[in-house]
């Protein structure tokens, strides 16, 4: 079977490839803006410019018979562009698309595109999690284009008879991760003190090894054709939850202070932090029983495994 991987250089990219790349009777080949450090063994690539680019000559050649698209403008908290939904739509949506096209013209049977959980939307209210099947109900630009793109996909599957396998991601963490989870590493390493202990959220999250598995499960499972799946670790925890399992996964005390949230939020708001406020103190949770029952799948790392994996990543990271 021959797969063309995008995003191979970013952080779910380059596990995926690190997976794909030694499983027998896989031909992978990578699109790549700047040359990788460390090529996997038998691994092809070829060149580009943009996510943009114009790619069916080199779909042309390779004949993938799946394509695992995990490339896209990312989430930026602080966007300056000056129309961000624009920049999204051209990467996310027109990139997205021109690649789904260039995949059922070159005869691919499967393009497998990872969404994220922010085509639901943002939060969620107790005991009501997020489904695949809700109406999605994106808030930001960068879940506007993922909605937009999903839609793009099936219409063009639809028209085309390529099988679409949508994945939307919550939180990744794992080896190479970066942003607020990074930091909230980091604070605990310094044993930093975190108002957080009074926060009675519910938050799924998912293990770069969990969505990994998931993803190169669904490149020849047949029941994966046409579905959308939500994706994480089945083990929803609290802010402090996390941060105490976490710092015991860093072999570190979590100094919590119990703080009340309308005051965490009242603060956030005025700082302009009011979304990273959401993510601490707000709920979002998924239910992944669909995905589990109509793939006959598990997360194959729990929670605490996946956390210390991560923590040693971190100090290793740290001692270089």
């Amino acid at each position: 079977m021959r797969i063309i991987l995008t995003g191979a250089s970013g952080f779910v990219g380059r596990a995926v490839l690190q997976v794909l790349s030694s499983t027998a009777d896989l031909a992978v080949i990578i699109p790549l803006r700047t040359p990788m450090r460390a090529m996997p063994d038998g691994v092809l690539s070829y060149p580009i410019h943009d996510l943009t680019d114009d790619q069916s000559a080199q779909f042309a050649v390779h004949r993938p018979d799946v394509v695992v698209h995990c490339a896209s403008r990312v989430h930026i908290m602080s966007d300056k562009s000056a129309d961000p939904l624009a920049e999204f739509r051209r990467v996310n949506v027109d990139g997205t698309l021109a690649l789904a096209r260039a995949a059922s013209d070159a005869g691919a049977r499967r393009f497998i595109f990872v969404s994220s959980i922010k085509v639901n939307g943002e939060e969620t209210q107790p005991g009501r999690p997020y489904r695949s099947d809700d109406e999605p109900k994106p808030i930001d630009p960068y879940g506007i284009s993922k909605l937009e793109a999903e839609r793009g996909l099936l219409a063009h599957g639809a028209a085309t008879g390529m099988e679409i396998v949508i994945i939307r991601p919550v939180l990744v963490y794992g080896h190479g991760v970066r942003a607020n989870f990074l930091n909230m590493m980091r604070w605990l390493d310094r044993g930093v003190p975190l108002p957080f202990a009074a926060i009675r959220n519910k938050r799924s999250l998912v293990a770069l090894g969990n969505l990994v598995d998931l993803i190169v499960t669904c490149v020849d499972h047949p029941a994966a054709a046409g579905q959308v799946f939500l994706v994480s670790d089945g083990d929803d925890l609290s802010t402090p939850d996390l941060l105490q399992r976490m710092a015991s996964a860093l072999n570190k005390p979590a100094r919590l202070l119990p703080i009340p949230s309308w005051m965490l939020d009242a603060g956030a708001k005025l700082l302009g932090k009011g979304a990273l406020s959401r993510r601490l103190c707000g709920s979002l949770q998924v239910d992944i029983s669909s995905t589990q029952e109509r793939l006959g799948w598990q997360p194959p790392l729990g929670v605490d495994d996946a956390l210390r994996a991560t923590a040693r990543s971190y100090q290793e990271d740290v001692r270089k």
